[in-house]
């Protein structure tokens, strides 16, 4: 079994001291000697709820000055036809979009999308301001929920590059709540109304400078061979879960991971039907509840769970995608009054953003926090995917942060949005009160081929040993069947056993470290003086590493590219 995973497309530009990478239509990793300046600059075309109009690249032409693309935008009721260029000089590189919008459409944004890699974090910066003014401030180091930078017309990096914005008022916001590896400065201000109307025949012209960043600075050493992970004892392993299953009937029944979540939404007639089939699966129940505020349908939805094995429950607001007191009062009475006696826990139900933004209104007086993650929510590169893994990380301990002790639990992972929660109109739901035509993510999530890539397992791996800092009690990703599942009418998932992998370390003592790259990770279990540990390696090459486990000596492992090895 097999699918695409990393692009072969890919195409390397030089002209002066510059170096950058077209990867479709997204002119990515520009550096200037080495030092890398720009993660990436994309021009995109939003539609009203926010889903990217699809791009295709109609030609590039490209000679030792000048880099040209021609896109056509179209889709999702959006034309809009543009050239992409970029033009190089002796330190300094353009980059300019004209467009054109062919039919009437109501859009959120359209323009410019200029990514800062997340090692920027910390430096300093002089933003100039749209009125003249300016401003010293700095890359945030903590996920910030808020935009760090607003009114820019260019940013002075300390130490690095300048970058000039002109066609718009751009501002940034800390995209790592995403888990994007970046800082994406934007135009269209947020607190400007949207959708706004675009009209046939208008032109769209912004562009923005780069100036290259201070000789003295040192490049990129590279990657070290063997590279070195530290690992060290940090509390229990975490429990493994995977989420009930969404898609339509028939469903197989699964035995994967050590608990199964299922969300029920109680505003549409599918929910028992989707708590029924999950129970069958005959493990304990982390039950996500999707609420209105209804209290005859939270009296149900609590009489419903009477007698099944259920570990936890979390309540979401529908509106807010995240628990509010009413919520959290609502639900605690309704299991009361049912005789439920189990940890009633609170968070977010779409990404850590809403869990960052809503941490004064989220109530305190709870068991424990949950939050979510998906890595391609912005941008769809196996690029992306990778570098989310080391953002995990962060989201991680920003939530043990947030926690205060109390337990935390991260997911279900998966690998696109399960449903659009900046939405501006109404998701399609089940009608039904039977599973023929499935809920949830089957009506509102998105598919991705790479479910069934081999190195999705490696990826699970790395995951799991980004995301299991002390705090975290359990972890779980994707579904037990169907095209976001671990198996389907083709057979089991190589993501799969990397989840069963991970289940066996059930009990065991964990060893958990960070990454000296972003793109090896390792994690393990320690039971009965033995150590397993589980390697993974996301490169497009092999790698050699040394890996010690809290005071054994190191081992010496070679995993092939997008890989994993259990030692």
């Amino acid at each position: 079994m097999s699918s695409p995973w990393w692009r072969t497309d890919a195409r390397e530009w030089r002209s002066h001291d510059w170096r950058l990478e077209l990867r479709g239509d997204e002119i990515a990793d520009i550096s200037h000697r080495g030092i890398v300046v720009l993660r990436a600059v994309r021009a995109v075309v939003r539609d009203r709820g926010w889903q990217t109009v699809p791009v295709v690249v109609q030609s590039v032409d490209g000679d030792p000055e000048v880099l040209k693309l021609t896109l056509r935008h179209e889709g999702l009721g959006a034309r809009v036809r543009s050239t992409l260029t970029v033009r190089a000089r002796a330190g300094e590189l353009g980059i300019e979009w004209d467009a054109v919008n062919e039919m009437d459409f109501d859009t959120c944004r359209i323009g410019l999308v200029v990514l800062h890699p997340a090692s920027d974090a910390g430096r300093a910066v002089i933003v100039d301001h749209d009125d003249g003014s300016e401003e010293t401030t700095s890359f945030p180091r903590a996920l910030t929920p808020h935009q760090p930078m607003r009114h820019i017309r260019r940013l002075r990096i300390d130490g690095g590059a300048s970058i000039a914005f002109a066609g718009d008022v751009f501002e940034m916001e800390d995209q790592r709540n995403w888990t994007d590896a970046s800082f994406k400065t934007y135009s269209r201000p947020l607190d400007l109304p949207y959708p706004y109307a675009l009209r046939a025949g208008e032109t769209v012209r912004q562009a923005i400078t780069i100036g290259a960043p201070d000789a003295s600075i040192a490049a990129d050493p590279g990657r070290a061979s063997p590279a070195v992970i530290e690992l060290r004892e940090c509390g229990p392993f975490p429990a493994v879960g995977v989420e009930a299953s969404t898609a339509p009937d028939p469903v197989r029944a699964s035995s994967a991971g050590s608990f199964r979540v299922v969300e029920l939404d109680l505003t549409t007639p599918a929910w028992p039907a989707a708590l029924a089939r999950a129970s069958s699966d005959g493990l304990p129940l982390d039950i996500r509840i999707v609420s209105d505020g209804d209290a005859r349908a939270a009296d149900a939805a609590a009489t419903a769970l009477v007698g099944l094995p259920v570990l936890r429950v979390t309540v979401f607001d529908r509106a807010r995608h995240a628990t509010t007191p009413a919520s959290a009062s609502l639900f605690r009475a309704a299991l009361g009054s049912a005789g439920i006696r189990v940890p009633l826990l609170a968070g977010a139900r779409s990404h850590f953003t809403e869990l960052n933004r809503e941490q004064a209104t989220i109530p305190r007086d709870t068991a424990g926090i949950v939050v979510t993650t998906t890595p391609l929510f912005h941008a769809l590169d196996t690029e992306q995917l990778v570098e989310a893994v080391a953002v995990q990380r962060l989201v991680a301990e920003e939530t043990v942060r947030i926690a205060e002790g109390r337990e935390v639990h991260i997911g279900p992972v998966a690998l696109r949005p399960r449903y659009n929660n900046v939405a501006t109109t109404a998701q399609p739901a089940p009608t039904r009160s039977d599973l023929v035509d499935g809920y949830g993510a089957q009506f509102t999530g998105a598919d991705d081929e790479r479910q069934a890539a081999p190195e999705l397992a490696a990826w699970v791996i790395a995951s799991a040993a980004a995301s299991a800092v002390p705090g975290v009690r359990s972890l779980s990703w994707f579904e037990t069947w169907g095209p976001r599942g671990l198996a389907d009418h083709r057979g089991r998932m190589p993501a799969a056993d990397a989840v069963d992998a991970l289940t066996e370390l059930r009990g065991s003592a964990l060893l958990g470290g960070s990454s000296p790259d972003g793109l090896v990770w390792a994690i393990g279990g320690r039971a009965a003086e033995r150590d397993t540990i589980l390697i993974a390696n996301l490169d497009v090459e092999p790698r050699v590493l040394d890996v010690r486990a809290h005071g054994s000596a190191p081992v010496r492992v070679t995993v092939a590219a997008g890989s994993w090895e259990r030692v």
